[in-house]
């Protein structure tokens, strides 16, 4: 099929491209969205308020202090393909930021909080406390919080504290009597006391309507309210809550580096001292107070966000996590077992007699745990390889690593320091696993290990050794399994088997890369072979076999990769891209993107997997593995791809996953040209496909080929063309 319109001839326009930093926003404005919904759970629009704010803090302090960095550098033009300067970024980011929470914060104190309130759960303030509550909040801050709090003067005898990043704060104007200068003091607000106190009008046995199940009071109110104890003997001015968020972003220079593991604990030490990069105070502070907060912090005004509401939404998640209240939830599930291991006798047994794939969290993450915990009890296995990333405070898959190396098996773990915001925690586990006579590895300096593998070596009952291989889309992180998407394999091939002993032996050693059998394997080869496969459905294109490409991932971002994708458009390729998060592709173009269309899905579950479908003339390639097509995971991490080529799970990710996720009407966002999305609706007469709750169901009717094949073909999923380029009607974003 030729294009319809002249290909344009320059694909490096930076025009014709969605900047990297306004993107992510859109997605995060795509959480608020989930909040703002009515039809979403009143409990859930509560969490979905508190990841919102959560998500901003990891952008201000990983983006946003990036691109004050270069502004200070004097950089004047952006990295991305959309060249848009720093500078300009941050002015974007403040703008759209600003917007975005006040939107928040309308929803937070208009409906989410009242709704709350007819339904038992109430947040009050200090000053609207009287009879035993005010007498117990009295109370409980003389026995348990003044003996925790600080009181820190500023003068030219006391430097302003360095405050904590995240760390929620009071910053006090007063004088001494008498005395006509202001003086300014700091007390944190303590992070190991639960941030909402609960209030002795709570009555979580009632039955009637006399009084709110629960009443909190949040811990910074009563705190303001008893500063004249801190500080006896002063007259007592302003009072206003504020909140800090430092630059988290560091840079290891590959030189020199002797001990990655201390660089490592040096630059998070470091980090807890980085600059500060955004202020939020209590919108309505005096002049003087936020001057003197901006001038102690060396703030811009416009780093500056005031606040009209409860700083700190993330505090929200103590109120999520109360007990009860089933009807504000979504409903609850049990992730499904997995037929093939339950039926075996043992996970050998069950990997032995076919490969497996598994849908986390529709099934469960608990055969990916016992695997690992097998392989740590059996007497037959001799050796246990694995990647860590990110995993659990309290990991059943680390504690089973120790458990195999007590009792003498080879035990190796390629521990990734540099995962962000994780590096405390797997600092911590590289020490233990490491007292356990684990071999921890920590990859390489320059690249972050983000690959998803386990190898278990054994010895068979007939006297063989066997090589068992779990390859996956997501952490080995029994909690995040429960709540994001992803994809598992297991595998006793042994072409698989071979290229994942020499992967781990390019990761522990001096290994040269092999040539891969199966692995597709980054930085070496991937982005080249992604875009080999994206061009050859172009070709297939242009001499009118087709060319079909459906790309499910989390970001899109290499602009090698979407230059591809353009070229392929404009062959005549049709392409459907379900991306989560960033894209800097922009669909829709005339004469470079028509037949691209992007959709990113936000709902109870965060989508996490990545599957890569290449029509191939009729002979379809699928992929999946731990990669998104952005710049970091193709360039500079160890990354792995792997084909599905068992007829019954390549149909499963083809006919269930894909074409069940394409369909979706409910939940799924159609992003547009200039970089904005609308909400997908149903078109008159079309079935509502809420692709989440689908999964659900067909994990509930088992995992069973014939059946789930029955399931989804009764609810006209099956059915959905894999390309869909007609016009939909759909609301308004």
């Amino acid at each position: 099929m030729q294009p319809t319109t002249p290909p344009v001839a320059n694909l490096d326009d930076p025009t014709l491209y969605l900047n990297r930093e306004l993107s992510w926003l859109q997605f995060n404005a795509r959480v608020l969205e989930e909040a703002c919904d009515p039809t979403v759970p009143l409990l859930e629009r509560l969490k979905f308020l508190a990841i919102f704010g959560s998500n901003l803090d990891e952008f201000f302090m990983v983006r946003v202090g990036g691109l004050q960095q270069k502004v200070t550098a004097g950089i004047p033009h952006g990295s991305g393909a959309d060249r848009m300067s720093p500078r300009l970024q941050l002015e974007r980011i403040g703008q759209t930021v600003r917007e975005m929470v006040t939107a928040q914060y309308r929803c937070l104190k208009d409906e989410v909080l009242p709704a709350l309130e007819k339904n038992g759960i109430v947040i009050r303030w200090a000053e609207a406390l009287s009879g035993d509550d005010l007498s117990h909040t009295r109370e409980l801050f003389r026995r348990e919080i003044f003996p925790v709090l600080t009181p820190l003067a500023t003068d030219p005898a006391h430097p302003f504290p360095h405050l904590l990043n995240k760390s929620l704060n009071l910053a006090v104007s007063l004088r001494r009597p008498g005395d006509a200068d202001p003086l300014y003091a700091v007390v944190q607000v303590p992070g190991v006391l639960p941030r909402f106190v609960q209030l002795p009008s709570s009555d979580p046995t009632r039955n009637g309507n006399q009084g709110p199940l629960y009443a909190f009071v949040p811990l910074e109110a009563v705190i303001k309210a008893h500063l004249g104890d801190l500080f006896p003997g002063m007259e007592l001015g302003e009072a206003v809550c504020f909140r800090v968020t430092r630059d988290s972003e560091y840079e290891i220079d590959d030189e020199g580096i002797d001990d990655l593991l201390r660089a490592i604990e040096a630059q998070v030490k470091a980090r807890r001292r980085g600059h500060a990069v955004r202020l939020e105070i209590e919108a309505g502070a005096p002049a003087d107070v936020e001057q003197f907060l901006t001038n102690a912090l060396d703030l811009d005004p416009e780093e500056v966000y005031p606040i009209r509401g409860l700083l700190d939404t993330t505090g929200l998640f103590q109120v999520y996590g109360l007990s009860g209240f089933a009807d504000l939830r979504d409903p609850p599930f049990v992730p499904a077992p997995v037929a093939a291991f339950v039926q075996a006798s043992s996970p050998w047994a069950a990997v032995r007699a076919r490969d497996i794939l598994v849908h986390h969290p529709y099934e469960s993450f608990a055969h990916v745990v016992d695997f690992i915990e097998a392989a740590a009890n059996d007497d037959r296995v001799l050796a246990i390889k694995q990647t860590l990333y990110r995993t659990s405070s309290d990991s059943p898959v680390v504690r089973a690593l120790q458990r195999a190396a007590d009792r003498g098996k080879q035990v190796t773990a390629v521990i990734e320091l540099k995962a962000r915001l994780d590096e405390e925690r797997n600092i911590l586990w590289a020490k233990e696993l490491e007292k356990s006579g684990v071999h921890v590895v920590f990859g390489f300096v320059g690249l972050k290990t983000h690959c998803k593998v386990a190898l278990v070596v054994r010895r068979e009952e007939d006297g063989a050794i066997r090589r068992y291989v779990h390859l996956a889309s997501g952490n080995y992180n029994p909690q995040t399994a429960r709540t994001y998407t992803d994809l598992g394999f297991f595998t006793c091939n042994p072409d698989f088997a071979d290229d994942v002993s020499a992967l781990f032996n390019y990761l522990t050693g001096y290994a040269e890369l092999p040539q891969w059998r199966k692995l597709v394997v980054a930085p070496s080869r991937l982005q080249t072979a992604m875009i080999e496969k994206i061009e050859r459905e172009a070709a297939n294109a242009r001499e009118g076999k087709g060319g079909r490409i459906i790309a499910k991932l989390n970001g899109l971002l290499e602009p090698a990769v979407v230059k591809a994708l353009y070229r392929a458009s404009q062959a005549g390729a049709k392409i459907d891209l379900i991306c989560r998060g960033i894209c800097s592709l922009r669909p829709g173009l005339p004469g470079v993107s028509e037949n691209i269309r992007v959709v990113s899905i936000v709902d109870r579950f965060l989508e996490h997997s990545r599957i890569f479908y290449f029509e191939n003339g009729g002979q379809p390639e699928v992929f999946t593995g731990s990669a998104d097509w952005m710049d970091r995971n193709l360039s500079r991490r160890v990354e792995v791809v792997f084909p599905i080529e068992q007829p019954d799970l390549k149909a499963r990710l083809i006919d269930e996953i894909l074409k069940t996720t394409l369909a979706d009407n409910v939940k799924a966002r159609e992003l547009l040209s200039d970089g904005t999305y609308r909400r997908v609706t149903p078109a008159p007469g079309e079935p509502l496909v809420r692709s989440q709750q689908r999964f659900l169901e067909l994990a509930e009717v088992g995992n069973r080929p014939a059946t789930v094949v029955a399931a989804v073909e009764s609810s006209g999923v099956a059915n959905v063309a894999p390309v869909q380029t007609a016009k939909r009607s759909r609301g308004k974003r």
